[in-house]
């Protein structure tokens, strides 16, 4: 990252390099913090945040199961993210919003621990990579099982879950995969490590519901609307694992990963191991609202306001051959 660039932290801009916390913040020792993945797209139109009140009211709701009183508003965020958007110059970039209980007493209990509030952004592409988001990425089952119910609440973002994930998608990687799948402690699909799944098989999709303990993904909300507007199917339900090894597409969602195929499950090839006609179309449907050449009936893109754009730059996204997409580099 570049040291000119800002960091809004607790209601100032700062520099990146001065953006710092005591090494004493219980959200470190406890991983009591909650947080956001948010992406901005460069569009025709001018900067465009996806669905940024949804990510913001999530932020507010994972804050409050843990808890924690978060001291700025969502109109406040809203307002803090337009800020860093246009001081950074960056018309397409991945923002960070993350608030932890800070500085204070170590006991477990934060009491009377501030809570610190931060927003980063910086250019982020394909999450999986350009090349993933056409030809697939392989995926492993790990043996790391997904944290369950009544064990931390999954509907909160919280920091500490996903030391959960890490250790799923380490695993992976050390043995040679892209990803994880993460499963139940019954046995059926979960998600992956910072992804909601999908199965197709017949032309109709099935994901996992959110009694499997899964995170209510707003771009795997995205995906469903937008599929059951094309009118596919969508079942959300228990889901055997043996469903990977059948289906005819599989695929992860997510803000990072937006719409990423999986053309492998544990070496075995997903259908005939490529991207499928329906995640092809569903990106399709997506990115088609994110880059404006339809009309956004959902209200999901909320532009930069022209005084915080000024000092972004045009054309400072680079054209991604393989999806057909913008993203910066990383």
């Amino acid at each position: 990252m570049q040291e000119t660039e800002k960091i809004w932290m607790n209601g100032e801009l700062v520099d990146w390099a001065d953006a710092k916390v005591h090494v004493g913040v219980h959200g470190l020792h406890y991983g009591s913090g909650v947080f956001e993945g948010i992406r901005c797209y460069e569009t025709p139109k001018g900067p465009a945040v996806f669905r940024l009140n949804d990510h913001l009211r999530r932020l507010h709701d994972s804050a409050r199961l843990l808890y924690m009183e978060l001291p700025f508003s969502i109109e406040e965020l809203r307002e803090a993210c337009f800020e860093l958007i246009g001081v950074n110059g960056l018309p397409e970039c991945y923002l960070r919003p993350i608030a932890f209980y800070g500085y204070g007493q170590l006991g477990v209990a934060a009491r009377e621990n501030p809570v610190e509030t931060v927003i980063m952004s910086w250019p982020w592409g394909a999450y999986l990579g350009d090349e993933g988001m056409k030809t697939g990425i392989r995926a492993k089952i790990s043996s790391w099982q997904r944290v369950g119910p009544n064990v931390i609440p999954h509907v909160s973002k919280a920091t500490g879950v996903y030391l959960n994930s890490m250790l799923a998608v380490t695993e992976a990687i050390r043995a040679g995969f892209d990803e994880a799948i993460l499963l139940t402690s019954t046995g059926t699909i979960a998600d992956g490590s910072g992804e909601n799944i999908f199965v197709i098989k017949d032309g109709s999709i099935a994901t996992p519901s959110l009694s499997t303990s899964i995170l209510p993904g707003i771009t795997r909300d995205t995906v469903i609307t937008l599929a059951r507007r094309q009118g596919i199917p969508v079942h959300e339900q228990r889901v055997p694992r043996e469903m990977l090894y059948l289906a005819d597409e599989v695929f992860f969602t997510g803000t990072a990963a937006e719409i990423t195929p999986i053309r492998s499950v544990d070496k075995i090839n997903v259908g005939q191991g490529a991207r499928g006609p329906i995640t092809e179309a569903l990106q399709g449907a997506f990115f088609d609202v994110i880059e404006c050449r339809v009309p956004d009936e959902f209200g999901w893109l909320t532009f930069v306001p022209t005084g915080a754009a000024q000092t972004v730059p045009t054309g400072a996204a680079t054209a991604s051959k393989a999806s057909g997409r913008k993203s910066s580099a990383v």
